[in-house]
């Protein structure tokens, strides 16, 4: 990927406000770093006061390693006079904006969408780049499953990466010839200025429920809410569930034009919804009526799905792409880890899902009672070094929905499996539910392929598109869908 290699220090600040402390502004930068460990010679460096370590005192060490500028938030003294040093406001901000400027702005090259919300941001990003793709258009990904570019697919450690890998990111896809981005916005990078400066060409809003509420996260639901809604200071049209009980306040200061979805009052609505199940694959069908009109069908389980899925068609809808291939892109749609099935071929049904709160795992059980499944059986364990209470609340919800629970291991990191196993018992204890403890995963997937009966829904919960298992502190391979296809294959 091709960068212009002199771009000067005026030139990335130039939609910006900031004061220049030392140095000059026509200094050469060869890249940019916000963290010290990879400053090399002629890069600059943003140091930032973090929540955890504030940034500024490792300015000394990006001096030693060559850095030609330095941006801080505060006065600090640079011994070298031959450094150029700006102060700004908010250094996180600024790294957004520097960065931006750095790729040379290259979100502006495609057409953007942002999705926010507590439920449904990657399916809903992955039914829309479908949809683009079946009407023969090139879209990049950014999401909690990772970055994916023309069938590459790069890791990401956060929903929303941090401002500069970003753009990085942006940057790899117009040069990869993406016409079109979508990319899931969390609250958290909202608020931590991961975004600031970028105009979406539309954004979006799936729901809101509490969570990421805590010490490093929001403060309050309040806070929640309010991050949630600066995308619709960001975009120029906004797209939002009217369903939704906060739908609006997250519009309330909006600066753009807004579109809504949902089963009642909307531009896009869905009515007659029913639950699909057809040999093992269980989807949904729904009437569509307003911006798009017809018969929908969604790939995918569950209620939730059907408003992912009317989301991802009011996109499509206005981008102008046909309808026939909104409505075979959302009937074909898959998305990893997130209610996936896997073909078993027989007469049972085998799903793979992330759920790992007690929130969440009871979310999908009642899903999946809906299509009256001769049993439900959760194969679950939960992650080590986190909280018992996780533990306790996913084995009660299993106990209480679940025919059968198979309790196994899922990331015990530093814990003994054991230990977490019989504080899931604890939760198990509170119901009547049947378990059994099989404590190694792949054993316990072939277990419950093995004693499948007729009409059971096998749920397999907690890693969904996670391909490892970490325990003391190494990461071994390990693949749900893969173990669903070894059991399968002993049968």
């Amino acid at each position: 990927m091709e960068v212009a290699m002199a771009v000067t220090v005026k030139q990335l600040l130039e939609k910006m406000e900031y004061q220049l402390l030392q140095g000059s502004l026509d200094t050469q930068v060869e890249d940019i770093a916000y963290d010290s460990r990879k400053v090399q010679p002629g890069m600059l460096f943003v140091a930032i006061a973090g929540t955890v370590v504030d940034g500024h005192k490792f300015i000394p060490s990006a001096v030693s390693q060559g850095a030609s500028v330095i941006v801080v938030e505060k006065e600090v003294p640079v011994e070298k006079d031959d450094v150029t040093v700006i102060k700004v406001e908010n250094g996180r901000e600024a790294l957004s904006k520097m960065s931006a400027a750095y790729f040379g702005y290259p979100a502006e090259k495609m057409i953007s969408i942002g999705i926010t919300g507590t439920k449904g941001k990657s399916t809903t990003t992955y039914m829309i780049r479908d949809i683009l793709e079946k009407s023969g258009k090139t879209c990049g990904l950014v999401g909690t499953i990772g970055v994916v570019i023309r069938g590459r697919e790069i890791p990401s450690e956060h929903t929303t990466p941090e401002s500069y890998d970003l753009q990085k990111f942006f940057a790899d896809m117009v040069e990869e010839g993406c016409e079109y981005m979508v990319m899931e916005v969390s609250s958290q990078g909202i608020k931590m200025d991961r975004v600031a400066g970028m105009t979406f060409d539309y954004g979006v809003f799936t729901n809101l429920s509490p969570d990421h509420i805590g010490p490093n996260e929001h403060r309050d639901f309040d806070e929640y809410l309010e991050c949630k809604s600066r995308l619709f200071q960001m975009c120029k049209t906004g797209i939002v569930n009217a369903d939704d009980e906060h739908w609006q306040e997250i519009v309330k200061n909006a600066t753009c034009e807004i579109k809504t979805f949902g089963t009642g009052d909307a531009d896009l609505t869905a009515a007659e919804i029913e639950h699909v199940r057809n040999n093992g694959d269980l989807s949904m069908k729904f009437r569509a009526g307003g911006l798009l009109e017809g018969e929908m069908v969604i790939g995918l389980p569950g209620r939730f799905n059907v408003y992912n899925g009317l989301c991802a068609a009011c996109v499509g809808t206005l981008l102008g792409l046909p309808a026939e291939n909104i409505r075979q892109a959302l009937a074909q749609v898959e998305v990893r880890g997130r209610v996936e099935s896997v073909p078993t071929g027989r007469n049972f049904s085998v799903l793979i899902d992330y759920a790992h709160n007690g929130v969440s795992t009871e979310s999908v059980l009642k899903t999946l009672r809906e299509y009256n499944p001769g049993r439900l059986v959760a194969i679950f364990g939960c992650g080590g070094n986190r909280s018992k209470l996780r533990r306790y609340e996913m084995g009660e919800a299993v106990g209480n929905l679940a025919e059968l629970a198979v309790v196994t291991s899922d990331n015990s990191r530093n814990e003994d499996v054991m230990d977490i196993i019989e504080d899931i018992k604890v939760g198990l204890a509170k119901t009547k539910g049947e378990y059994v403890v099989i404590p190694d995963r792949q054993e316990a997937v072939n277990y419950a392929v093995e004693n499948a009966r007729e009409g059971d829904v096998i749920l397999l919960l907690g890693k969904g598109h996670e391909e490892y298992q970490e325990i003391n502190g190494v990461r071994y391979h390990f693949s749900d869908r893969e173990a669903v296809d070894k059991a399968l294959s002993r049968l």
